[in-house]
């Protein structure tokens, strides 16, 4: 479906994100294995998180709508039928962790573009726990996953991986021994306060995370913060547009997100935390953001792993920077939704922007201008929100095709953006 986006001078008033997409996950798996019952608020409304709940329900958790809240009654999992996890990588890779340990064979599957992601950086750890797993042409889903007696690993990621650390501890929640995983750089850690949260033995010492066998998970009343990734295109759209004054509540502030605002600092960028609370192991705080003069920068190494799912967004605000921006150390966006760094590619030169790729990563030179085109996200949720925003400071009016793509994340991304947008 093609939505029309005009150029605007600004954005102003509040924006209210929906819940975080990487802890609503979490939430919902844990709850589902935990024994009781586990309310979640603020549960996102993206489609992904949607693929874990209907997962979830097929392997015998009872979930409910109740006043606006997810409510999950826990317990042994049962054989399923084939699991669709839709679009969702963080569904089938985290999942894949509590289905190997499981005393059943389950079918985890998704939609064109999830099966054309690959996993052998779960299979390869799921395996040395003991578990058999098969996948087409050895590497892609869907995925067989034979359930086994797991025992515990000590396991160094190859490369820095939130997934691949969730998955491989929530395998070893199951394992015989303990389950350790060593970073080689520090990734989200949702996942290590969940457990901790829902009553397992965890601890994280200087990238080295020890999971103690033997945990007994409860459930638990959880609110969930605002998307920091979901909101970082508001956020650029402030920095970006001359007469921007915008607050971003309730967002998610956990220090191994908000290496995001520290970049934006780093550029130059008028942010304000305010109003900093906690709730279950995680802060949130409300974001005043007016538009700035950005630097540029670099991107590159640990703040690379760190911004990931952020640097379509940051893209377009590097061209409108001085000195532009510098990606590296980001061959992990080839196999996201779809190859991201090709998408930002081919829709910056269709909007008259420059830019130079390379396998992993890409260099925008600053100072540069939009001009209105039709952009085509390729069914990335992150390419069409990032490129809705470079729309607003483009010459004439833009259309993103495909914009339903966005649902996966943010349903409401473009009737937030409409409110904003005088």
């Amino acid at each position: 479906m093609p939505e029309k986006i005009s150029p605007a001078r600004g954005v102003e008033g509040v924006v209210t994100p929906p819940g975080d997409k990487s802890i609503s996950h979490r939430y919902a798996m844990i709850g589902a294995i935990a024994e009781g019952v586990t309310t979640l608020e603020n549960y996102s409304t993206g489609a992904d998180c949607q693929s874990t709940l209907g997962c979830m329900a097929a392997l015998g958790a009872k979930i409910e709508r109740r006043d606006g809240k997810v409510v999950i009654e826990g317990g042994a999992l049962r054989e399923p039928a084939p699991l669709d996890a839709g679009n969702s990588g963080s569904t089938i890779r985290m999942l894949s962790g509590i289905l190997a340990a499981q005393p059943f064979t389950s079918r985890i599957g998704g939609d064109e573009s999830l099966s054309r992601r690959p996993m052998q950086r779960i299979i390869a750890p799921l395996s040395q726990m003991g578990a058999s797993i098969e996948a087409r042409d050895g590497k892609f889903p869907p995925l067989t996953i034979h359930g086994r007696t797991l025992h515990g690993i000590d396991y160094t990621l190859p490369v820095a991986s939130a997934q691949v650390k969730s998955c491989v501890l929530l395998a070893g929640l199951f394992a015989k021994g303990d389950t350790i995983v060593r970073e080689p750089v520090r990734t989200r850690d949702h996942t290590e306060i969940a457990l901790r949260e829902f009553g397992a033995d965890i601890e994280s010492v200087r990238g080295v995370i020890t999971l103690r066998q033997g945990a007994r998970l409860q459930g638990r009343d959880e609110i969930i913060p605002g998307d920091l990734s979901s909101a970082a295109f508001f956020l650029v759209a402030a920095l970006l547009l001359p007469e921007s004054n915008l607050l971003i509540h309730a967002v998610g502030m956990n220090p191994t997100r908000s290496a995001l605002l520290d970049f934006l600092a780093s550029m130059g960028a008028s942010i304000k935390i305010v109003d900093v609370r906690q709730t279950g192991g995680e802060l949130i705080g409300d974001l005043r953001v007016r538009s700035s003069k950005i630097s540029g920068g670099v991107i590159e190494g640990a703040m690379t792993a760190a911004l990931i799912d952020e640097i379509p967004a940051l893209a377009i605000l590097g061209a409108a920077s001085d000195n532009g921006l510098i990606v590296r150390d980001a061959g992990e966006l080839r196999v996201k939704e779809t190859d991201r760094i090709a998408a930002i590619e081919k829709n910056l030169r269709r909007m008259g922007v420059r830019v130079e790729t390379a396998p992993d990563g890409f260099t925008v030179p600053g100072k540069q201008r939009f001009h209105a085109a039709e952009i085509d996200p390729e069914g990335d949720h992150r390419i069409a929100m990032a490129f809705s925003i470079a729309a607003l400071a483009a010459d004439a009016p833009s259309i993103i095709q495909g914009s339903e793509a966005a649902a996966v994340s943010f349903p409401e991304f473009f009737s937030t953006l409409r409110h904003i947008t005088p």
